[in-house]
């Protein structure tokens, strides 16, 4: 029976990328922050460059993570990093382009659910998606009168799609106790709920307080982990 074990510290090459990655992430915020209010629109530049670099950065550690946990679950969570970024863009441009960029992350979380689904089944054991599904539910049902009756629909997808990749990752977590990267693609995955939660209540609810800073570096933390668990384990990490 071989069982895997904790993993090997961090390597240079991830140490750098996850500084460069912190200090566009710090950028992206401050960028965000500063910005907030007529007065402060010109840091707007900052938060447009430090955003899609961020997210860009994440893609490049995936991208370079060796041995990944399999091929196929490398290229998925590249796609889904790929949507994500098109979706940062998205969102940050001048203009109402929310739906467009509720698209792009729901290609993201479909391409994460993909990846989860490459190595586990459907809801096995049901009850983390069953947890995720009642709290994106919960958090509809008190918002649900402040959304517009054109976004619902697109909403309502939204968040089952969401809900559904925070669950699948939860399960599959549950299935491998034994994987590292299992784990934090569990963690990454029901983070970037929370950091979608936060979003809808500042939109939909808000203006939440310094609500850029906790939906940004929760989002970024989120996909960092998810870029991270691509990382698999070298044989001489396995123990028989």
């Amino acid at each position: 029976m071989v069982a895997l074990v904790s993993r090997p510290p961090l390597s240079a090459g991830v140490r750098r990328l996850g500084f460069a990655t912190a200090v566009a992430a710090v950028a992206a915020i401050a960028g965000a922050l500063l910005a907030a209010g007529h007065a402060g629109h010109g840091w707007l530049w900052l938060h447009w460059l430090a955003k899609p670099l961020a997210t860009a950065l994440v893609f490049v550690l995936a991208w370079r993570a060796r041995p990944a946990v399999s091929p196929r679950y490398r290229r998925r969570v590249l796609a889904g990093i790929a949507a994500s970024l098109l979706g940062d863009v998205l969102l940050m441009l001048p203009g109402d382009l929310f739906v467009p960029g509720l698209l792009a992350f729901l290609l993201a979380h479909a391409c994460f659910i993909a990846a989860f689904l490459g190595d586990s089944r459907f809801a096995a054991p049901a009850w983390p998606l069953a947890a995720c599904l009642a709290y994106g539910a919960a958090n509809l049902v008190l918002l649900w009168g402040a959304i517009g009756a054109p976004l619902r629909v697109p909403v309502l997808v939204y968040v089952a799609v969401l809900a559904t990749m925070g669950g699948q990752a939860w399960a599959r977590a549950r299935t491998r106790q034994g994987e590292a990267a299992a784990g934090l693609a569990a963690r990454g995955a029901l983070v970037f709920m929370l950091s979608d939660s936060v979003l809808a209540w500042d939109r939909f609810r808000g203006p939440l307080p310094w609500a850029s800073l906790w939906v940004l570096a929760a989002y970024y933390l989120a996909m960092w982990w998810i870029a991270r668990s691509v990382q698999g384990v070298t044989a001489e990490n396995e123990a028989a």
